[in-house]
């Protein structure tokens, strides 16, 4: 495939290694630096594009390359409350968008022990349950993209818990606490533990590097670039014979 890379940061630099192993082309890297580029006959050189920037650019960056029916697959975290608005903008112009908080295979794995596990601790209301995250001193958003999925999930399969918060009163037993850490070097951390008076479970996944985000984001653009339609990771994951 011709891939364009809309942001070509650490992670842009990371998919770009992961898709020339894997036979691909990068056409088109856009960076803070080369704005001018971003434009619809360069974008129209790519068979799809991966896109990784910041909260504030997404949506405009997702909007742009459906509106030229190119593929996108998108790893930008905190924009959830406009996600719709790419969606329906998606199937408007009859094009393929793929988003995730998070494209590692190991991750996607974690997230479905995170839902089985939340499911069986239904029955169980002594456990009280929480969320812990860390990451780079560099990342934007608090708590990550990651964090809110795993708290989504357990939301939908634990009854007692009602929504997240950040930093929450444990003394609210409806509220399911997520904590954010920020420190210099961790690609990413997530840790789901349900505490009791007697014992304590927990589940945990932690990322060494990169790589597994880029591998995953590749294999994305791999899956949506002939297809029509919103996706997501399970879908991908499903197209791998993996679940």
């Amino acid at each position: 495939m011709d891939i364009a890379l809309i942001g070509y940061g650490k992670m842009g630099k990371a998919i770009e290694q992961i898709a020339l192993e894997r036979g691909h082309q990068i056409v088109l890297k856009i960076s803070r630096d080369n704005q001018s580029a971003f434009t619809e006959s360069n974008l129209q050189m790519a068979d799809v594009a991966i896109e990784f920037t910041t909260p504030d650019s997404a949506l405009e960056n997702v909007e742009k390359c459906l509106a030229v029916q190119l593929p996108v697959v998108c790893g930008s975290t905190g924009w959830d409350a406009h996600l719709d608005t790419a969606k329906a903008k998606c199937i408007e112009e009859n094009g393929s968008f793929l988003q995730a908080s998070n494209f590692s295979i190991g991750v996607n794995l974690f997230f479905e022990l995170n839902r089985q596990l939340a499911a069986m601790m239904n029955n169980y209301p002594d456990y009280d349950v929480q969320i812990a995250e860390t990451h780079h001193l560099e990342k934007k958003d608090k708590p990550s993209g990651t964090a809110i999925t795993l708290a989504e999930q357990v939301l939908n399969n634990l009854e007692r818990k009602k929504h997240w918060h950040l930093d929450a009163n444990l003394s609210d037993t409806e509220i399911l606490s997520i904590q954010s850490f920020r420190e210099a070097g961790v690609p990413g951390t997530h840790v789901v533990s349900y505490t009791s008076e007697i014992d304590d479970i927990e589940i945990k996944h932690t990322a060494h590097s990169r790589k597994g985000f880029a591998l995953g984001a590749v294999l994305a653009a791999e899956y949506i670039h002939d297809k029509k339609g919103v996706f997501s990771m399970r879908d991908v994951l499903k197209g791998q014979e993996k679940f």
